[in-house]
């Protein structure tokens, strides 16, 4: 696609709510594992930071 503006490029032809939605919850999930995996690592460490 070309887009003539950034406002087109955050529309992206009319998908712009869905495709950022999905990007939005994928770092989302990326980020709630993250801090899973951290919380795990503190736990069995023995709570030392």
């Amino acid at each position: 696609m070309n887009w003539q503006s950034v406002g087109d490029f955050v529309a992206m032809g009319g998908y712009g709510l869905y495709v950022w939605g999905s990007f939005g919850m994928a770092a989302l999930a990326l980020a709630f594992e993250v801090a899973q995996v951290r919380a795990r690592r503190r736990h069995l460490r023995g709570g030392a930071a």
